[in-house]
């Protein structure tokens, strides 16, 4: 099945904020000949999967406002992101966005992007052999790359958790 790309339309159908040609240069421009090595329809699904992640970990915290709220399938044009103090144009997925679903395309096609969370080990016993498990082991796998490059289109102090205060 054809990959249906997001091309800032507000497709119903979209599956991607990318395309696989767009995905296939940024590999190729920094050296990255894993995805080269990639079949078309696994490079799909790594699109696909890259673009279900993004929604799930940064889709409520982008600045804005689906553009075509009741239509569109993905995150993905937006109305209201401001970036360097210039409105991004509501009517694109722009080209940082597409870089990082390039980025997560690629971990994509090697690993599960969401996989289920274990503890970090750092002591067991079994026999002779012992092992620890460590209790403050990151919680899941963070990409501090991508999390760069889309803190321009996430709404302030979104990276980190807050909470309000009431004085008593």
């Amino acid at each position: 099945m054809s990959l249906i790309v997001e091309t800032g339309s507000g497709s119903a159908t979209a599956e991607s904020l990318t395309s696989v040609v767009y995905i296939t240069a940024y590999h190729a421009a920094r050296g990255n000949s894993a995805w080269a090595l990639l079949t078309t329809p696994q490079m799909e699904a790594a699109a696909r999967k890259a673009t279900d992640y993004f929604g799930q970990v940064y889709g409520q915290r982008l600045q804005g406002s689906r553009t075509y709220p009741t239509v569109q399938a993905l995150d993905l044009p937006r109305v209201g992101i401001v970036v360097n103090d210039v409105y991004v144009d509501s009517d694109i997925v722009p080209d940082m966005i597409q870089r990082a679903i390039s980025e997560l395309a690629l971990k994509a096609s090697a690993a599960d992007l969401q996989a289920d969370l274990t503890q970090g080990v750092v002591s067991e016993s079994v026999g002779p052999i012992s092992v620890q498990y460590d209790r403050s082991s990151p919680q899941r796998v963070r990409y501090t790359a991508i999390d760069a490059m889309l803190a321009p289109f996430l709404k302030a102090g979104s990276n980190s958790i807050s909470m309000g205060l009431v004085r008593c």
